[in-house]
């Protein structure tokens, strides 16, 4: 099985989560950029067995990979936290999901698991990527009823899970729309993964894919689930219980949410694995040493996707959180006098109280600031 009890977990912890937020109870405190790891399965939920060749199994190749990338993420990222919804080999209770996930405002959702080609030879092999959403393949809605089945492992399951068929995959349709304003950025990220998969993993990449997951359903943020690979092919097998398998599959996860920070230009500095300065003008800050003026022409509890259409047909938008809040950009320029062009703008497009704000090395100055340093 690809999809654990620990996955179905989360679902009903985001939903807490998410009606927290919904009376201002949740914290909105953190300025960081916070990332939740889910190593699938755990305890005695052990995930696929493979071939039956190793003593580990799925749920022990999740944990090192989640473990070695969160570790990589903290040694190389700026303004990063990383929470994990396990970090040692157990079966995760609800309550415990449910305090990581109402203590922490998450920002990305990652789940690591490996996949099993039931009743058949291993012949199938190669990563998989999957976002929320529904599918007609027969196959992919026995995989779903399959997965989602695993509530049955929890004790008390019956009251906890009263409200929900995993047999019918059809019944969480509907669950698609709590994710629709971040299906986009989901997508992006897992297409990135993918891509690094093939690039820096040399691995075979069987796509980006969607399909109804209890895990996915709920979060209410960008979220995905890796498949890193079959463990009942014999070659793949061997490939995620080395070492050298272990750390090519990190690595690829690594750059992946490089990628997907620097598409949401959120003013992150970081290293490459090898501690080597990266070069990247959405990332990297801090070479920028001169005054930057930006229009800010809104702020949102929400994370929007940066296109042109969130934005009355405006582009060249920016993104920074601070505290509760999404603040969004327009435009970008050294000169002062070229802002007053853009802010007009901006006012035509409807954004009537627009604003000007300054950058220095990333970092907003007070405007003020800002002049007396461009006039000098």
């Amino acid at each position: 099985m690809k999809t654990s009890t620990s996955l179905l977990f989360v679902f009903f912890i985001i939903v807490l989560t998410f009606c927290t937020a919904q009376n201002g109870n949740a914290q909105t405190n953190s300025d960081s950029f916070v990332i939740m790891i889910d190593p699938g399965h755990g305890g005695r939920d052990s995930g696929t067995p493979g071939t039956g060749r190793y003593k580990t199994t799925e749920k022990d190749i999740a944990l090192d990979v989640s473990l070695a990338l969160g570790k990589m993420l903290k040694q190389n990222l700026s303004n990063i936290e990383i929470v994990y919804t396990r970090s040692k080999d157990v079966f995760p209770t609800l309550n415990g999901r449910a305090k990581v996930a109402n203590d922490k405002d998450v920002d990305l959702f990652i789940s690591i698991h490996c996949n099993a080609q039931p009743g058949k030879k291993g012949t199938a092999y190669g990563s998989e990527t999957y976002v929320l959403g529904t599918t007609k393949n027969k196959q992919n809605l026995e995989v779903a009823k399959r997965e989602n089945s695993v509530i049955f492992l929890e004790d008390d399951y019956k009251s906890t899970y009263k409200n929900f068929n995993p047999n019918s995959p059809e019944s969480l349709i509907g669950l698609t729309l709590a994710q629709e304003d971040y299906l986009d950025q989901s997508i992006r990220f897992a297409s990135y993964i993918e891509k690094e998969f093939q690039v820096t993993a040399k691995r075979r990449s069987r796509g980006v894919k969607q399909n109804i997951f209890y895990v996915l359903a709920y979060t209410y943020m960008p979220s995905v689930l890796v498949e890193l690979g079959f463990l009942t092919h014999k070659k793949e097998e061997d490939f995620l219980n080395s070492k050298k398998g272990k750390d090519v599959m990190t690595k690829s996860l690594f750059k992946a949410t490089v990628k997907y920070l620097e598409s949401l230009n959120l003013g992150f500095s970081h290293l490459d694995i090898d501690n080597t300065p990266r070069e990247s003008t959405q990332v990297i800050a801090k070479k920028e040493d001169s005054v930057k003026f930006k229009i800010q022409i809104a702020a949102s509890s929400k994370a929007l996707d940066l296109k042109p259409y969130n934005f009355k047909g405006l582009g060249e938008i920016s993104r920074l959180k601070e505290g509760s809040l999404y603040k969004y950009f327009y435009g970008e320029t050294s000169s002062y006098d070229e802002t007053k062009v853009l802010e007009e703008k901006a006012k035509k497009k409807g954004y009537s109280s627009s604003f000007i704000v300054a950058f220095k090395n990333g970092k907003k100055i007070p405007l003020t600031e800002a002049l007396k340093t461009t006039a000098n």
